[in-house]
């Protein structure tokens, strides 16, 4: 059932004083005993759209220093390892005023805020005009007390980095103008969605929006020119002194600076970036992490330049045709790049989970993708089943009716994600058998086994599909004999079964549409 949400976020509400310590000390320790697991969690906060909540729960203004303590105890209690504040850096005055008067943005942002305000328009967060942490939110100062205090938890900090464009009134403008990617009279008459003249000290300058080759130029945006060396010298340092305020990176749109990519839309050869970026902050920051935003089927040429995880937007994609055997074909590939994969529902690009997928397919897809391995990467509003995709554009969100039954089930499964076994244990997919002759609706399922290195078990069984369907699922011949105990943990349902059964014939499971099992077996 749903409601109005509560005036405090749930990204307020106070941690359980029995879930984690209550002394600096004591988190201190805690978080010293924590290692990093191999499969950790991530989870994304729209830093302006939280901090204007938070000010007017307080009814002051806020910055970075005010959010609580309580906050960042239960980002720790729900088991997440990395926080994503998203638009921190400065923005400024010129990319504002675009978003302010751009025709098909506001109309967007008309949409999300019925009673949109100037002041919900802050510009695009992705604007930048100087990577140090925006006035408004208390500076670079505010970021690293947040820091400091998220460290004592055993909370890892990532941030922005946006490597193809900068803002339109960033100081390389007048400065550096070599930096960006020059245009002519022609291509301004040509493509006026792609070029724009800018007045500069140095007077007018004909120059290139940020653009994806496939879509019109961002016209808040200038494209950077990564033909030119001292370009990728000047990003390597950007990149170098943003690596001192935080634990990791996610790349904006990574794959428009490979040299085949950006030659194919801007027709200028361009040296590899990625390999001397990434290795340039590591020499300095050994365990600095970067993920990339990546599509077109370049994950693994990304994995290969650096990065530590890539976006699995086929993984995604899949889902959404509402199919099991593609998925499950996906999941086939390779274990060691399934590992830098990181699996979402959800980010502040893609639409809202809870207005794509029907309620059971929605759940239905969650276990598939965050019971796969690699990083498993949640998006503010999620849990709650927010519909309103919320542009990088603004600072507000309109106010939801919270899906409490959605709320409990993410509950239930951040409870699963905790268990060592799926963050740090061996991950199978199990083969299904029909349940009889002439009974093909075992295709519909998608089935995993994670073990841990302590010996405990977890079954995952998903009917990825609109009809109740029917399968044997054979478990591992490891599996030792004798009576079995399954314990459902995203219901209160348990059964016994012989492990002879289980290892032989298999698993018999019959389940509705888009229904789900996550078992931890134990041996009686």
């Amino acid at each position: 059932m749903r409601k109005k949400w509560p005036h405090r976020s749930p990204l307020l509400r106070r941690a359980n004083d029995k879930a984690w310590p209550t002394t600096n000390l004591e988190r201190q320790h805690e978080a010293r005993q924590m290692p990093t697991p191999h499969y950790p969690s991530l989870y994304q906060v729209n830093t302006r759209v939280y901090l204007t909540e938070l000010s007017r729960t307080l009814g002051r203004s806020v910055t970075l220093d005010d959010i609580p303590d309580a906050a960042l105890d239960e980002f720790r209690r729900q088991g997440f390892d990395w926080i994503w504040l998203l638009s921190v850096w400065q923005t400024g005055p010129a990319a504002q005023a675009v978003s302010r008067t751009n025709p098909g943005w506001c109309r967007e942002f008309a949409d999300t805020l019925h009673d949109l305000q100037e002041d919900d328009i802050a510009g695009s967060g992705f604007a930048i005009q100087s990577y140090t942490v925006h006035r408004d939110l208390g500076g670079d100062a505010a970021l690293a007390r947040l820091r400091k205090r998220m460290q004592q938890r055993g909370l890892k900090l990532m941030l922005d980095f946006v490597p193809n464009h900068m803002a339109p009134d960033h100081p390389w403008i007048d400065d550096h103008p070599d930096y960006f990617v020059p245009g002519s009279e022609v291509d301004l008459a040509r493509s006026p969605r792609n070029y724009c003249r800018v007045q500069t000290r140095n007077g007018s300058l004909l120059l290139a929006y940020g653009r994806d080759p496939y879509f019109e130029g961002w016209p808040d945006t200038l494209q950077l020119n990564y033909g030119n060396p001292p370009l990728q010298q000047a990003m390597i340092g950007e990149l170098i002194r943003i690596a001192g305020q935080c634990d990791g990176v996610r790349c904006d749109m990574a794959m428009l600076v490979l040299p085949e990519v950006f030659e194919r839309t801007w027709g200028i050869r361009a040296e590899l970036f990625w390999p001397e970026a990434t290795e340039s902050v590591r020499r300095k920051y050994p365990d600095f992490l970067f993920m990339a935003e990546v599509y077109w089927d370049l994950e693994w040429t990304m994995q290969h330049q650096g990065f530590d995880y890539a976006y699995d937007k086929r993984l995604y994609d899949r889902l959404r045709e509402h199919h099991a055997r593609p998925v499950r074909e996906h999941l086939r590939a390779d274990p060691n790049y399934q590992d830098k994969l990181a699996r979402f529902l959800e980010n502040h690009d893609e639409p809202r989970v809870a207005a794509t997928f029907s309620r059971d397919a929605h759940t239905a897809a969650a276990v598939v993708t965050f019971l796969s391995p690699g990083l498993r990467f949640f998006h503010q509003g999620q849990f709650e089943g927010r519909m309103k995709r919320i542009s990088p554009h603004l600072v507000r969100a309109p106010a939801e009716a919270v899906d409490q039954s959605l709320t409990h089930f993410y509950e239930r499964l951040l409870t699963v994600l905790r268990h060592d076994a799926v963050r740090n244990g061996t991950w199978r997919q199990l083969e299904c058998a029909s349940a009889w002759d002439g009974n093909g609706s075992h295709d519909n399922f998608i089935v995993y086994e994670w073990q841990g290195t302590d010996g405990q078990r977890l079954l995952a069984s998903v009917n990825y599909s609109p009809q109740q369907s029917q399968c044997y699922v054979r478990l591992p011949h490891d599996l030792k004999p004798g009576t079995w105990r399954l314990k459902d943990q995203l219901s209160d349902a348990t059964y016994d079964r012989d492990g002879r059964e289980l290892t032989g014939r298999g698993l018999y499971l019959d389940l509705p549409a888009w229904q789900s099992h996550v078992f931890q077996l134990e041996r009686l």
